[in-house]
């Protein structure tokens, strides 16, 4: 079987594109808002390097060093107890597909928002919650026919492969995302909002740190740059041999940590023009959001088609990477075609999507509870505060100790000094699997 390889560019979009995603132009603004602004910001970027960096290049070489999907690469680098770290890796594995049957709900949500973008928007907070919920809750055909629009765009993609598939989408895609939201932070530029909002997101109040926004930065920076969910075992493992592994990371973490700062401006400006609270949770983009675009007349229209075609975009090209992983197994597992492995994957992910829709159907959802969750809010659960740090600890323990320092060496050296390395070497050993454990356990028992 030939072996597809990202070209270096195509690495570095296709990994920030997994990295920004709904996280960055989603989740970002909102924790930030319910975190105070600036300081936040600024402990966010300070635990990127502490954690997400580290754990980035621990699971980069994992990839790179075996060449394989993320079950294999832990059997084939690991010198005793193969079995066991193979489960580590296919749980990183079924994660990712796990986290892909909700996060496609979802996107299907934003292209619902998008079309809406084209009409007539809600005009007020309240109408605008309404149209959300009703949606959300009673419109279970709507949610179905953007849900499976969603999935498709992305099987069709995968279908094609690394080179013809993931990486001319995102080559395309990550410039276009880029584009609209600098359009969108010059507008924003003319408005007095902006001035609020740069001060929001810039200048740092240090008071409004709490235990809590420390937890919050943590969980934030690890889950925005797709750790823990095999997706940078499984790209790294497609790299080409002539990329610098450091500057490609730095260049991930960058333009994700760049993203999202934009769409920060961009979002809050929106928000301080119209007096409304920058802390206002999930709701910001599908409550909130919409209503401030409506009072800006056509001009709202056209920014807001604008703006959920970036977040579209950003979305699509986190799903594709977190679906492939799975699809990228079963074709060296079992030797079969690209075509009958999305078949399976995408199978058991459609199912689960619609699972999930109906868990937010009135009167449907509360018949399949599982301990006490909707099934939306389980899957969720699960995979953010048990799955996904289990499979962070997990690669960044078995770079650490499994893996020999001299292969680690070997790899890395070409790109670090010798002083970089071993600082790197210490905190993926000691800093980042007791932070993320951290994480794991605050969310559990605390949050």
């Amino acid at each position: 079987m030939q072996k597809e390889q990202f070209s270096r560019i195509g690495y570095v979009l296709a990994v920030a594109g997994s990295a920004v995603g709904l996280g960055a132009i989603w989740k970002f603004p909102y924790v930030v808002g319910e975190n105070g602004g600036s300081a936040f910001v600024m402990l966010y970027i300070l635990i990127c390097c502490l954690v997400a960096i580290p754990v980035f290049l621990a699971e980069l070489s994992i990839g790179k060093l075996s060449e394989s999907d993320s079950v294999n690469a832990f059997r084939k680098l690991a010198f005793k107890n193969k079995k066991f770290w193979g489960y580590v890796g296919g749980l990183t594995m079924v994660t990712a597909a796990v986290i892909a049957s909700y996060y496609l709900v979802i996107i299907g949500w934003v292209f619902k928002y998008l079309t809406l973008s084209f009409t007539s928007l809600p005009k007020n907070i309240e109408s605008s919650k309404d149209y959300f919920l009703e949606f959300l809750t009673k419109d279970s055909l709507g949610q179905f026919v953007f849900f499976a629009l969603a999935f498709a765009t992305c099987l069709l993609i995968l279908s094609r492969g690394v080179k013809s598939g993931i990486e001319k989408i995102s080559v395309w895609m990550m410039p276009a995302l880029f584009l609209m939201l600098l359009f969108m932070l010059f507008y924003s530029c003319t408005m007095d909002g902006f001035i609020k909002a740069a001060q929001f997101l810039l200048v740092p109040d240090f008071s409004k740190i709490t235990l809590a926004s420390f937890f919050s930065a943590l969980g934030l920076a690890f889950f925005t740059m797709s750790l823990g969910m095999a997706v940078i075992i499984t790209y790294s493992a497609s790299l080409s041999d002539d990329a610098n592994l450091f500057r490609s990371t730095i260049s991930v973490v960058g333009i994700n940590i760049l993203i999202a700062i934009i769409a920060g401006l961009v979002i809050f400006t929106f928000v301080f023009e119209f007096d409304a609270e920058p802390s206002q949770g999930v709701g910001l983009v599908f409550m909130s959001l919409p209503t401030l675009f409506a009072n800006l007349g056509f001009t709202g229209n056209i920014l807001a088609i604008m703006f959920f075609t970036a977040l579209s975009f950003a979305a699509l090209t986190s799903a594709i990477s977190i679906i492939e992983p799975f699809v990228f197994f079963l074709i060296r597992e079992f030797d079969i075609s690209r075509a009958k492995s999305l078949a399976i994957v995408g199978g058991g992910i459609f199912a689960l999507g619609i699972l999930c829709i109906f868990a937010n159907i009135e009167g449907v959802g509360d018949k399949y509870m599982v301990f006490g969750k909707d099934f939306f809010s389980f899957l969720d659960f699960t995979a953010e505060k048990i799955l996904l740090p289990l499979g962070g600890i997990g690669g960044a323990i078995f770079a650490g100790y499994i893996i020999k320092k001299e292969a680690l060496y070997t790899l890395f050296s070409p790109y670090m000094t010798d002083f970089m390395f071993d600082v790197w070497h210490i905190l993926v050993r000691y800093v980042s699997p007791i932070f993320v454990l951290a994480i794991m356990i605050n969310m559990l028992f605390f949050s």
